[in-house]
């Protein structure tokens, strides 16, 4: 089967080497977002995709505006391609595109369709604390991630799982997902299965206020916020900007899926829940573990934080390094 592959980030990327590793299919090239300046040096970088591309030796075209690119678009006709796999290219693909190769456009996206169409469905379903995702694999059509569904796999969530973690298995699974998906809709045992639109929500992409940490919300909104849009979420410490990277929340109903260290904070709570009626204000510090904070509804563990300019830190060096006393209190981010 010959294929074309669109795809930008890591998550594309062991997909991307399940094809390159199966002698049934053949890459015949990868469409991938331009090249970018990093901070460091200022120097180009490659997309993930492009790395792996180019490590085999695969024709890489990476055009500004795919629909526009006269040259691109006269590539991937004359490629006579079977079909075009996309995850995560990073932009949206034309009528014309989609209805050049013989058996269409696939994608494969980072959750259990409708459910969290759009660019970050990953990063959504943590914020909505959702305890199950999944992958799915989809014929595209020009809506926004729309198109018939082929296959789903799912995975569950863990309390403490991140963005980072889950987009990490998931794309363990797309891979092997879409390899099946392949060779079961040539051999036409797939059954494509339109989408229910009524039941369909959304995941925008993330803006720069959804990162701001407010103390108000409770503990387990902060916390799927934190994890959900990991490694932003900001807040302040004395007067200046820090990152929350990761976080536990203190709560009854959480109390089967806590660590043992944190079910035994669980256990001593009742000394502190009265401790202060403010946000923000840390109300105990559990040693060899970091700072135990106030939120509108339940107490929040600081398990790891990142100062502006520094590395990540666990919450125990953070409050050895910083002298945090109880009392002390954390503002909203910005």
């Amino acid at each position: 089967m010959k294929i074309v592959f669109f795809g930008t980030p890591q998550f594309a990327v062991p997909t991307l080497e399940k094809l390159l590793n199966n002698s049934k299919f053949e890459v015949l090239a990868v469409v991938t977002q331009p090249d970018k300046r990093r901070e460091r040096g200022n120097k180009l970088t490659p997309t993930p995709v492009k790395a792996i591309a180019t490590a085999h030796n695969l024709p890489v075209w990476q055009p500004e505006r795919v629909k526009k690119d006269t040259e691109t678009l006269n590539l991937l006709k004359q490629s006579d391609a079977d079909v075009f796999v996309v995850v995560a290219y990073g932009q949206i693909l034309s009528s014309k595109i989609l209805k050049m190769p013989k058996l269409g456009c696939i994608n494969v996206h980072g959750s259990i369709l409708p459910k969290y169409r759009g660019a970050a469905p990953i990063q959504w379903c943590l914020y909505n604390g959702e305890q199950e995702t999944g992958i799915a694999t989809m014929l595209m059509d020009a809506g926004m991630d729309t198109g018939a569904i082929l296959q789903v796999a799912t995975t569950p969530i863990g309390l403490l799982d991140n963005a980072q973690d889950v987009a990490e298995r998931l794309a363990a699974i797309g891979g092997d997902l879409l390899v099946e998906t392949l060779l079961k809709l040539e051999t036409k045992e797939i059954q494509p299965i339109p989408q229910d639109n009524l039941a369909a929500t959304y995941a925008p992409l993330i803006q720069k206020q959804d990162y701001a940490l407010d103390w108000s919300k409770s503990a387990i909104q902060l916390h799927n916020q934190i994890r959900g849009f990991y490694p932003n979420c900001t807040a302040t410490f004395r007067d200046k900007e820090l990152k929350i990277t990761a976080s536990a929340p203190l709560e009854t109903v959480s109390d089967r899926q806590l660590p043992p260290e944190f079910q035994e904070l669980l256990h001593k709570l009742p000394n502190l829940s009265n401790v202060s009626n403010k946000p923000g204000v840390v109300v105990s510090i559990a040693k060899g573990i970091g700072a135990i904070v106030q939120t509108g509804e339940g107490l929040l563990v600081l398990r790891e934080v990142q100062l502006a300019g520094k590395r990540p830190q666990s919450g125990w060096d953070f409050v050895n390094g910083s002298r945090l006393t109880v009392g002390e209190v954390f503002g909203m981010g910005s």
